[in-house]
């Protein structure tokens, strides 16, 4: 029989029901939840378990900040907050729902009616919110809505058989607060879903009104339902099995309406109930995923634009005028207070678009600022800002009828909330860096002074732009050349290389010419004019470059006595694809890294005018490599003496596709060939390159491991060794002290390997020593430095670190340290991080592929590297006086040894290609650590493999602090 309904509560509603509104960790999607529950007439009651307490407007809503109950501890925050639910009934909401408010009464009223039904809910729809649209799912399909039989398995099988999600359905306090004092403390999420409907059913009737109940945000990580609950359901090892059986003599146990089954019937029911829900899930019988339409925000209407796909189901509830308004109140709230990643990481290129379009510019008129303001409010008519400055400019012109309508807009916005997006885009990514840039310009006083010292210098450097412009793009090409003039920098020419017609007849004694080319010749047009400038400096870029206000400005002056210098690498920052920014800071000049990362590292050089014609220029040969094969060149001419690094960023440029490019493949081949090499370069991603030097000579190496009193350990590291190591021409030698432990003593006693050498020392020695002491007796060409606590893991672990070692140019080679579960324990040491030495990227994933520059991918040059794991010539190991046993007995040796092989004019090398699992810890006592800062002064000023704008905390490779340039210090 289908349950009655009544019209009217017999109570107000705020004495039948409380919304426990849930949040963790997520302020703006809170924000967003209470203000939509807040205008219900009914208790809401906010559980929320972040760090912090939420700092936002709250209003007639109890809230209570439980930071107690971590994210793990999901189900002690709802059972404490059921318990301080005083209504007969409850609803629980995520902060990311839009439980429709009539849908709740609809809900209570039943309920209310018909007392011998524990819970009563409707269909879902699910929405996912982009910049300026919101995709709707259909989630739910039409099923059977009452599950009123008098015998309790028929309803729990009925219910799994057709299983929708009731978690958060409005439900009787009563039984909620049953449930809760039943489950076992610790009960994972997966079980606490399907526990949760097998009990509500048990224990009492349900309904499925046929309304629209509400509309959740679908999930774009995890699935809900058809992953975690699946699989807890089906996974046959044996702990998922024990965990289903255990759950089921659970829930077989509990005090239900069924009463009639013993022990093994009531857990064999159970299992019953499992397979419905196994077959609701499989079949896809309830719940689906399907696009049905979306909506997009017409900024002109001021309301949505709904295109609706091929396929409608009609059947279920939500096709009907009422609801689609309910919809246009949710778009609205999801617009103009975002909250969702997918939703922001998109509103963050937008954003950066506005606040380009509302910058000042040299030429502005009040019709020009309208139209940038109009051109941002066509971007995203959310953004507060941009409209209130609009309405401003519309006054001005005496545009009052258009000005009124958007008065009336920000009045729409602010009724909702006054918070405005500067604060979230001030945290993101690109907020932080235009923030950073507002700092790097000199000020009045500041320019002027420089101006007096660079006319004292003959003017200072002269810098030569020679933009292409091959798409005859105007618009493009005017946001550059704004740009330069806008810049404090005046020392340029800039000569543009265009397809289209010149929009002036010029000449090369202009300061800005143009010069009409084809695809077929601009590489030689580039020469010609490179062999014609007057200027110093001579830099590559592209139409719609963005030069930076001071950049320019502070290569003059760091430039002004570089006399031995003939090429310089700066930073940029780059645009990504939807228009947010993104920093590329690079480290000094990094021949690996340069290598293996063209698209990104030899982009925007400074090159000395007569070193880029002595090298020949660009060649027609690499097109798409330009600057790459000319920067190889000018290694082959001159080595690598001479080229820089700026830490500065000269310009925000579009961000480039890592793309396999033929003619960088080719021109790393012609290099590495002129070098000696018969190279084969591998990509493992595009865009990347791994060099294989293809060395003929095979080398002994000798493995060094110094004993230690941790016989596990040591017996780990020894074995690894002969068990994984492929390459064969090596030798393992022990070292080891008198007083070593009995058992070590005994191991060492009785170890027979023709691989293995057991060398004691006569006296106790340090570590550091220990390694000194057995290089002397090493027969290998190459040592290898293996701490006792290191396990090798690759099998051509030898191979790939003589790849690099046998390089002339290279002193010493470092492996990555990771932890068995995979997770980097150290790659490559960094002077100055975390106020020592330490190594960015700790707790990442060794192969992650996203990481900063993609420096956790890529072979690389880095100050120092760990003796956890060090490979180096012998003949340089003894050049450089060893291991330094004196001032760092008790750690940071291996950092000097990197120091010194630096000092010496070797490069050390990090490769990802190795693996050595470590706990990668940096012994550094404040005796040892003051010792090396004050001989290595220079070095941890500025570590030539890290950038000065790059903060020194956390996991590194971050955008340090916004800091003014030292103008002043630049002109002494």
């Amino acid at each position: 029989m289908q349950g009655k309904s009544v019209s009217e509560h017999m109570l107000p509603l705020n004495e039948l029901l409380t919304v426990v509104l849930i949040s963790h960790n997520r302020p703006a999607f809170l924000r967003r939840a209470v203000k939509y529950y807040g205008d219900l007439p009914c208790k809401v009651l906010v559980l929320d378990s972040a760090t912090e307490p939420f700092k936002g407007e709250l209003p007639d809503v109890e809230y209570r900040h439980v930071p107690q109950f971590a994210y793990s501890g999901f189900q002690a925050k709802i059972a404490y907050g059921v318990e301080q639910v005083t209504t007969p009934y409850m609803v629980l909401a995520a902060d990311d729902d839009f439980i429709v408010h009539d849908a709740l009464a609809e809900s209570v009223d039943f309920l209310q009616a018909n007392r011998d039904y524990g819970m009563c809910h409707g269909y879902c729809l699910m929405y996912l919110t982009f910049a300026n649209s919101v995709s709707y799912y259909r989630r739910d399909k039409k099923v059977c809505e009452d599950y009123c039989s008098e015998r309790p398995q028929d309803r729990v099988v009925e219910y799994m058989h057709q299983y929708l999600p009731p978690f958060y359905a409005v439900t009787r306090t009563s039984l909620m607060k049953s449930w809760y004092s039943l489950l076992p403390p610790g009960t994972s999420f997966q079980w606490q879903e399907i526990g949760h409907v097998y009990y509500m059913l048990a224990c009492a009737k349900a309904r499925i009104l046929p309304t629209p109940y509400v509309v959740r945000e679908i999930n774009y990580g995890n699935s809900e339902h058809n992953t975690e609950v699946y699989h807890s359901l089906t996974y046959t090892d044996a702990k998922s099995v024990a965990e289903r059986d255990a759950f089921a003599e659970f829930l077989a146990s509990l005090p239900t309406g069924i009463k009639e089954l013993d022990p093994v019937q009531a857990k064999a029911f159970v299992m019953e109930s499992f397979d419905a829900m196994i077959d609701s899930l499989q079949t896809g019988r309830a719940l689906t995923a399907e696009l049905v339409f979306q909506s997009i925000w017409n900024n002109t209407l001021k309301a949505p634009d709904r295109l609706f796909g091929p396929k409608q189901y009609v059947e279920m509830p939500f096709y009907n005028q009422a609801f689609f308004d309910k919809l246009t109140q949710f778009e609205f709230m999801l617009h103009a207070m975002p909250a969702g990643r997918l939703q922001l990481e998109q509103l963050e290129g937008v954003w950066t678009r506005q606040e380009h379009l509302l910058s000042p510019r040299n030429n502005d008129t009040s019709e020009s600022v309208v139209d940038r303001l109009w051109q941002a409010y066509d971007a995203n008519a959310f953004n507060r800002t941009v409209v209130k400055r609009l309405v401003a400019q519309l006054e001005l012109l005496g545009e009052d009828e258009e000005a009124e309508s958007m008065r009336d807009w920000v009045a729409r916005l602010d009724a909702l909330s006054v918070v405005d997006h500067h604060l979230t885009f001030e945290n993101m990514r690109s907020g932080r860096l235009l923030k950073w840039l507002e700092a790097r310009s000199p000020d009045a006083e500041q320019a002027e002074a420089i101006a007096r010292h660079l006319a004292m210098n003959g003017g200072g450097p002269h810098f030569g732009i020679l933009l292409l412009d091959l798409d005859n793009d105007v618009e493009k090409l005017q946001v550059t050349l704004d740009s330069l003039l806008e810049g404090h920098c005046k020392a340029f020419k800039v000569v543009v290389f265009t397809t289209g017609e010149a929009p002036a007849a010029t000449t090369a004694q202009n300061t800005l010419h143009f010069v009409r080319v084809t695809p077929g010749n601009f590489v030689e047009k580039l020469n010609q004019s490179a062999r014609q400038s007057p200027c110093d400096w001579l830099l590559l870029a592209e139409a719609g470059d963005e030069f930076t206000p001071g950049g320019l400005l502070r290569a003059s002056l760091e430039l002004l006595s570089a006399s031995d210098i003939r090429a310089v690498a700066t930073d940029e920052i780059q645009r990504t694809d939807n228009g947010a920014l993104v920093d590329v800071f690079r480290p000094g000049f990094n021949l690996d890294l340069l290598q293996s990362l063209p698209a990104l590292m030899a982009r925007h050089w400074l090159i000395r005018r007569d070193v880029l014609i002595e090298a020949g220029g660009y060649q027609p040969d690499f097109r798409k490599a330009l600057e790459f094969d000319l920067l190889l060149r000018i290694i082959e001419a001159g080595g690598l003496s001479g080229l820089a690094h700026l830490d500065e960023p000269l310009l925000i440029a579009q961000a480039p596709v890592l793309e396999e490019n033929a003619d960088e493949r080719l021109a790393l081949l012609r290099h590495l060939g002129n070098r000696g090499y018969k190279a084969k370069i591998t990509s493992a991603t595009p865009g990347t390159y791994q060099v294989d030097y293809r060395h003929t000579e095979r080398p002994l190496v000798s493995i060094i491991v110094p004993a230690g009193d941790d016989l596990a350990l040591l017996q780990q590291c020894v074995q690894g060794v002969l068990l994984r190591t492929r390459y064969t021409r090596y030798e393992v030698l022990i070292a080891a002290n008198p007083t070593q432990s009995a058992e070590v003593n005994d191991w060492l006693g009785t170890l027979q390997n023709a691989k293995v050498r057991v060398l004691y020392a006569e006296q106790t020695l340090s570590n550091v020593a220990l390694y000194n002491a057995a290089s002397q007796q090493a027969q290998g060409e190459y040592l290898v430095l293996l701490a006792a606590d290191g396990e090798v893991v690759n099998p051509n672990w030898i191979e790939s670190l003589l790849n690099h070692a046998q390089r002339p140019e290279v002193g010493i080679v470092g492996a990555t340290l990771v932890d068995r579960e995979g997770k980097v324990t150290q790659a490559g040491l960094i002077l100055g991080m975390r106020g020592g030495v330490g190594s960015a990227f700790i707790g990442d994933r060794y192969d992650a592929s996203n990481s900063y520059l993609q420096r956790l991918a890529l072979d690389q040059n880095y100050s120092a590297v760990s003796q956890a794991c060090l490979m180096v010539r012998k003949e340089l190991f003894e050049a450089l006086g060893g291991l330094d046993g004196q001032t760092f007995a008790e750690g940071l040796s291996d950092v000097d040894l990197c120091l010194k092989a630096g000092q010496a004019g070797y490069l050390t090398v990090w490769t990802p290609r190795v693996q050595v699992i470590h706990p990668g810890e940096v012994a550094q006592a404040p005796q040892v650590l003051d010792a090396l800062r004050e001989k290595w002064a220079a070095a941890f000023a500025q570590d030539q493999a890290y950038n000065a704008n790059l903060a020194l905390t956390g996991k590194g490779f971050a955008l340090g602090d916004s800091a003014p340039i030292n103008w002043a210090q630049l002109l002494a």
